[in-house]
């Protein structure tokens, strides 16, 4: 008697899907990328760092965790058979004092001690290189889900004029130059003056220092002016960190009062990207992706 097609399927290995670990920082972006793989025939499974992570993770199979329980995170993936792991979101970073460390991370006391002593970047490689050690394999978001990359030229109605091109590319070589210093990854330039470098207050909040000086006096700018641009630094590990902006960040740049976003096109990821274009319309900014 020949086998039904699902039991060839299963059979052959071919219905199982792969399993993957999402660990979540803050925001939309670790649901968006679970819900893109599961729309690929991953089987997502959701790591929600405590403090950091939105609570709506719980719609996916799912485990919340405190930074320093490394024995438990590691145990909980073996048990799943999981072997790739993708990082995303904004985290909360504690002081390495305040971390309290399980059974499981006390061969790794020493080197994550001095991941700390640095910049974001250099801790996040750090973990992830840790990760590895231990047999996994750390993937890109876009790997995953490569709609997420944002692509060339214009995606709103407006389109950038020829003085914020040359200041978004000012704005890409002062990332360049500052990556040795592990800083940001964005800044905002106007007409050739560089008016905020993100620092450890991300993207949104440097924003809302240009709308707050803005709002004082202290900038004094006629009617919309200004470029937010994001890009990833110089040698940037492309797994980990993306720069990535949302909806929010959009609204953080209207009330800014800028002219537009220009992102490094195929290097940063844009988190639903027809909502984005349609908030940037409805604001009169440009969203715009550039080879920076």
């Amino acid at each position: 008697m020949t086998p039904a097609p699902e039991a060839v399927k299963e059979a052959t290995g071919a219905a199982k899907s792969t399993p993957l670990a999402i660990v979540c920082g803050g925001g939309d972006f670790p649901l968006v990328l679970a819900k893109a793989a599961a729309k690929t025939g991953r089987d997502p499974f959701v790591v929600g760092l405590v403090g950091s992570a939105d609570a709506r993770i719980e719609a996916f199979p799912h485990l919340w965790l405190r930074l320093a329980e490394i024995g438990k995170f590691f145990a909980a993936l073996r048990q799943r058979g999981i072997v790739e792991i993708a990082m995303v979101g904004a985290i909360k970073r504690p002081e390495f004092a305040d971390l309290r460390f399980d059974l499981g991370a006390a061969k790794a006391l020493p080197s994550l001690a001095a991941l700390f002593r640095g910049g974001d970047n250099k801790l996040l490689a750090g973990v992830a290189q840790l990760i590895e050690r231990r047999g996994f394999r750390v993937v890109a978001p876009h790997e995953i889900a490569p709609g997420l990359l944002a692509p060339a030229g214009t995606l709103t109605r407006h389109s950038p004029a020829s003085q914020a091109l040359a200041d978004a590319r000012l704005g890409g070589a002062l990332i360049g130059a500052l990556s040795p210093f592990d800083v940001g990854q964005a800044v905002v330039v106007a007409k050739g003056r560089v008016l905020a470098v993100e620092a450890a207050e991300g993207t949104d909040a440097a924003l809302a220092r240009v709308a707050e000086m803005r709002a004082s006096g202290r900038l004094r700018l006629k009617g919309r002016q200004g470029v937010l641009v994001k890009s990833p630094k110089r040698d940037q590990d492309m797994r980990i960190d993306l720069p990535a902006i949302g909806l929010a960040t959009i609204g953080a740049a209207r009330e800014a009062q800028l002219e537009g976003v220009v992102l490094a096109a195929g290097k940063t990821l844009l988190v639903d990207r027809e909502a984005c274009a349609r908030a940037a319309d409805d604001a009169g900014l440009f969203l715009f992706g550039m080879d920076l």
